[in-house]
């Protein structure tokens, strides 16, 4: 069987502690003066950085497809606290696709963007780390790691997770009394309690300030973030202006408020087959004694609003699969609540042992439906081929091979109705190029001999249409 491996693991083993407590406000006093940071109320680095293109790679754990990051800058205001870091993007290239095209990085964090993933990005820096400890009640304790020993500081923030348990990082100081790393936990729809780690190294004195040059963080043991670091200044006078995002361009300034999510609808295709809208599109397909659900949905909230139109068409029957086309992290964040219904999730296998642990992990911060459940979920993966059905109606559910988008994709086909349901092969917008996935797809379709009228889009088309074979094959010549 076709597995990737995923380590959804702590990244370091720590032996016992000693049985002794040494003085936290101390230590960490020590460790601000040892990094030259008193004083420190503002910083902003420079260099060149990466990152891995966590949830969106072909391959969904290890082996992330990269961004370069030019001209790398992040500056930091511990005063309010905010944060901007900005640069020149270079995705990475698509073997068949066009070459990639040059972006702009521009993401600011300010008081209005509270979500704990983001504000971490200003506490778990070695400057942060300690600001927040010597302000939050800090404890420390000694432990030795790899033979190394270490005075760990861990302190909460004010803010708490979803669930109202509290957020925890923990700093590990070395004998040069520098930050060696620091980790901490971030609520996230599919890993749960997602273990996110930062480790910062060769440490260089910039004007009485010691920086670390290279920056890396890991997100549940895979690297998805590293920073080169050549030029440092501490309190810059032109802050104001290093914090000012532009008013337009870029990704900069203060996001909008996440839209409200659509209540789902649905319409009918054929005789126990419907199709439910309202954000990314599912489909809910009866049998004789059951009903398939096509796509979770994009967040548990779509996920919620998908469970309940399907019961609402379907009252006296269970589900019982949901099929997650691919787990690109915006397919697979609607799952939670299939799995906290105890109903089946199929995917391709190559996601198997990912979903399967990541789905079961310790979720103490979400205070999602999984987490209420305390349910494990109920994950089968599709080889090459699998077939549901009865005397009523079969779905057919295929292996996308040799696709560039994801190494764990699945299409679905109803033969009785002549139906095809697709995610990621988008119709693209006016004066867009045609991605070269759609090729691939057209190859794997007549390599499977399936013969459809209606194709179903996760991802409807702009204006939504019903689309058919014809407009398939015509975005394909559009692709070669």
């Amino acid at each position: 069987m076709r597995k990737t491996a995923a380590a959804i693991v702590l990244a370091w083993a720590m032996g016992p502690a000693p049985a002794f407590a040494q003085d936290a406000k101390a230590v960490v006093a020590n460790a601000l003066a040892a990094l030259g940071a008193n004083g420190l109320n503002s910083i902003s680095y420079s260099g060149s950085a990466g990152t891995g293109n966590f949830g969106q790679s072909r391959t969904i754990s290890f082996g992330l497809a990269s961004t370069s990051i030019r001209n790398y800058t992040r500056t930091i205001d511990f005063t309010q606290p905010a944060s901007r870091a900005t640069g020149s993007t270079i995705p990475p290239a698509v073997r068949g696709g066009p070459p990639p095209q040059p972006g702009t990085l521009d993401q600011s964090i300010t008081p209005a963007t509270p979500a704990w993933a983001q504000q971490m990005q200003i506490w778990v820096t070695p400057w942060g780390f300690l600001r927040g400890a010597a302000a939050n009640n800090a404890t420390v304790r000694a432990r030795k790691i790899d033979g190394v020993t270490y005075r760990v500081v861990t302190w909460s923030p004010a803010q708490k997770a979803p669930s109202g348990a509290p957020y925890r990082l923990i700093g590990y100081l070395d004998e040069q009394n520098l930050l060696d790393r620091v980790e901490t936990w971030v609520e996230h729809p599919i890993f749960g309690d997602m273990h996110v780690e930062f480790f910062y190294t060769n440490y260089l004195d910039f004007s009485g300030v010691k920086v670390p040059t290279r920056i890396a963080q890991r997100q549940v043991g895979m690297e998805t973030f590293v920073a080169a670091i050549n030029e440092v200044h501490a309190n810059p006078s032109n802050l104001a202006q290093l914090m000012t995002a532009p008013v337009t361009g870029g990704r900069g300034g203060t996001p909008p408020a996440p839209p409200v999510p659509a209540q789902a609808a649905s319409e009918k295709l054929a005789d126990g087959v419907y199709r439910i809208t309202g954000g990314y599109v599912s489909l809910a397909v009866e049998l004789t004694d059951s009903v398939v659900v096509l796509e979770g949905g994009q967040s548990e909230a779509r996920g919620l609003a998908v469970l309940a139109e399907t019961k609402r068409l379907f009252p006296t029957k269970r589900i019982r699969y949901v099929v997650n086309t691919h787990p690109h992290f915006d397919h697979a964040s609607g799952l939670a609540p299939f799995a906290a219904d105890g109903i089946t999730i199929l995917t391709d296998d190559n996601n198997k042992y990912f979903l399967e642990q990541a789905l079961g992990s310790p979720r103490t911060l979400v205070g999602d439906t999984l987490a209420k459940s305390r349910k494990k979920p109920k994950v089968e993966g599709v080889v090459e081929k699998m077939v549901l059905g009865d005397l009523t109606r079969s779905i057919e559910l295929y292996h996308v091979e040799k696709l560039e988008h994801s190494d764990g994709m699945l299409i679905a086909y109803l033969p009785k109705e002549k139906i095809l349901f697709t995610a990621d092969f988008n119709v693209p917008a006016a004066g867009q190029p045609v991605s070269p996935s759609i090729a691939t797809l057209v190859e794997n379709i007549e390599r499977l001999q399936l013969d459809f009228d209606r194709h179903v889009l996760v991802h409807a088309p702009n204006p939504d249409r019903p689309m058919t074979k014809a407009d398939l094959l015509a975005l394909a010549k559009g692709a070669n």
